[in-house]
């Protein structure tokens, strides 16, 4: 039976998200067919609040990240844990003149040297910087296949992100805005995209105005299916199949599952 992951998620985050409210939509999401979700970390401090959060929950997995906006002050120290699945949030942003891109690009070589002393995939934050970007990368030849998150740049940036390994990250964006890059897909893109919501952000279509959750996930994959022409259930099987490809997340109903949750 398909199940649906919800690969970026800030349900850790006190700030957004009340201990109680976190542990109510855990439960929606399940109801909904969400059955694995990622806490993202945008920080130092915040990547290990994920790291306690998923420790905490079955089915939960986490990421050490740290934001382009937080360049210019970061403390990284990360070491290889059972539920650690990537290395992000991390990027560039240059959509606000305040983050020093000349900081961003030193912080974002340095968190590609350790996912590569990590062997971890990264979960790539890139607006208005994909040249860049690609630029940078051209040195670090040997990460592992990676998501762009929230991709909403130009068609021709799309083919080319795609052409080069990457999957792209659905959320809630592709549902509510025209973005130009979604308009031509053809079923084939089903094979290098997985579904992300980004809560408390993004919220999809037909939730506009509520704050985002995990169990969200189920109306992506709707639109998704919508717009590809394949069933719900493909786009449940594939986006899963890439989410565990990319990650080395487990079968929720395995026994590694079971276990990978008790040592870490």
């Amino acid at each position: 039976m398909s199940y649906l992951v919800d690969t970026h998620c800030h349900l850790h985050d006190r700030e957004f998200f009340a201990e109680d409210q976190a542990e109510a939509m855990l439960k929606t999401a399940k109801s909904r067919g969400v059955e694995q979700i990622i806490c993202i970390g945008t920080s130092h401090e915040d990547s290990l609040n994920a790291k306690e959060f998923a420790k905490s929950h079955k089915d939960t997995f986490w990421t050490y990240g740290i934001h382009p906006e937080s360049s210019g002050n970061y403390n990284i120290k990360c070491e290889k844990n059972n539920k650690l699945v990537a290395i992000g949030e991390i990027g560039l942003d240059y959509h606000y003149p305040r983050y020093d891109r000349d900081a961003q690009l030193k912080l974002l070589e340095q968190m590609l040297q350790l996912s590569i002393d990590l062997e971890l995939p990264c979960s790539f934050h890139v607006r208005d910087a994909l040249p860049d970007f690609f630029a940078v990368l051209k040195n670090f030849s040997n990460i592992r296949p990676s998501v762009l998150h929230s991709f909403s740049d130009s068609k021709e940036n799309l083919e080319y992100a795609l052409n080069q390994g990457f999957y792209i990250g659905i959320n809630g964006l592709a549902t509510f805005a025209n973005l130009d890059c979604y308009k031509d897909l053809t079923p084939d893109f089903i094979n290098h995209c997985i579904l992300e919501t980004d809560a408390p952000f993004l919220t999809p279509y037909p939730n506009r105005g509520k704050i985002n959750e995990p169990g969200n996930i189920a109306d992506i994959a709707r639109w998704l299916s919508h717009k590809l022409g394949v069933s719900e259930a493909r786009v449940a099987e594939k986006t899963t199949n890439n989410a565990r490809k990319i990650f080395h997340i487990p079968n929720p109903e395995s026994a590694e599952s079971s276990a990978r949750a008790e040592l870490s």
